[in-house]
C-alpha cells in the first residue's frame, strides 16, 4: 500500500465535511403584526412623485432627515407613516 493513499483519503474527507459546512439557511421573518404581508399607507405618496408634489398634496412633513449616501437618500416624517426619497423622487411609503 502506497503511503499516498492516506493523505488522499485525508485530503478527500476534509475537502467533503468543509463542503458541507458551505450551506447557509436564509430565514425571512415578517415584521409583527403584519402576516407577513407589506403595508403601505394607502393615503401616501406615490412612488415616482417629486418632492414638490408631496407637500403640494400632503403638506409639510413633520420632520426631515439630510441626504445620506450615493445615490443621496433622504426621508420626511409624516404622521404615521415616513417617506423615503432618492434624489428628488419618492422611492417608498412605509408605515410607522
Amino acid at each position: 500500500m502506497s503511503p499516498r493513499i492516506p493523505s488522499r483519503l485525508a485530503a478527500l474527507a476534509l475537502g467533503l465535511l468543509l463542503a458541507t459546512q458551505a450551506g447557509a439557511e436564509i430565514v425571512r421573518v415578517a415584521p409583527q403584526g403584519l402576516n407577513g404581508k407589506v403595508v403601505a399607507p394607502k393615503n401616501a405618496p406615490q412612488r415616482g412623485m417629486s418632492k414638490a408634489a408631496v407637500i403640494k398634496r400632503f403638506g409639510s412633513p413633520l420632520s426631515r432627515t439630510p441626504s445620506v449616501g450615493e445615490p443621496p437618500i433622504s426621508s420626511w416624517k409624516y404622521p404615521g407613516y415616513r417617506v423615503y426619497f432618492e434624489n428628488d423622487r419618492v422611492i417608498h411609503a412605509v408605515i410607522e
